[in-house]
């Protein structure tokens, strides 16, 4: 019989044991909270930033006509339907960065070509990519971004009219070409005060 109650007891302080763990999990679950803004791991936080160009974006005014290719400049090439710069171009280039920045005087403009291949707003905007390739490696070799400006010319204005491979290769171009600054406007003069009346002399008596 003092076994049977023994038991018993035992089995009692089990079920109060299993009770008691229960209660504590269902509790620590309640503790659980959502997630703040400083638990978010650094890369999530990294990925919310804005994004900031590489480069400096703000170009040049292309206002007025008189801009001219110089020699010492030289013209970049590219493959069929691509922007990219080959090894050759990216020599020619440096070379090219380095007469701009000896000269700070000058006004730049970059034109984008393409060959006479596709539709005129396909080339349109080939030209013009072609053109922002060069402008951004000019400013990553140094070049002020706010003396480059481009425009594109698709397929007009070609250096060679024929439907050959050797000629399509020359209208696949870039050109750099220079002006000098316009002189920065003089600042207005001050007006001049009005001088006061100067009294007249008086006759004595």
């Amino acid at each position: 019989m003092a076994m049977k109650n023994g038991g018993a007891a035992g089995l009692a302080a089990v079920l109060v044991c299993a009770l008691a763990l229960s209660s504590c999990v269902s509790g620590s679950k309640k503790l659980k909270r959502e997630p703040s803004a400083e638990d978010k791991p650094a890369a999530a936080a990294e990925s919310e930033k804005p994004y900031v160009p590489g480069v400096e974006v703000t170009e040049a005014s292309l206002r007025g006509s008189d801009f001219t290719v110089v020699p010492e400049l030289e013209t970049i090439r590219f493959d069929y339907d691509s922007s990219a710069l080959g090894d050759a171009s990216l020599a020619a280039l440096k070379m090219n960065a380095e007469y701009l920045k000896a000269r700070n005087e000058l006004d730049v403009r970059i034109a984008g070509y393409c060959d006479e291949r596709g539709t005129v707003e396909y080339n349109l905007a080939l030209g013009q990519k072609r053109a922002k390739t060069v402008r951004e490696y000019y400013i990553r070799l140094g070049v002020p971004g706010a003396s480059l400006s481009t425009i594109s010319y698709g397929k007009e204005s070609p250096t060679c009219s024929e439907s050959t491979e050797d000629c399509w290769t020359q209208n696949r171009r870039a050109e750099t070409a220079v002006r000098l600054q316009a002189p920065a406007p003089e600042p207005a003069a001050a007006p001049v005060p009005a001088s006061a009346p100067v009294p007249e002399a008086g006759g004595g008596q």
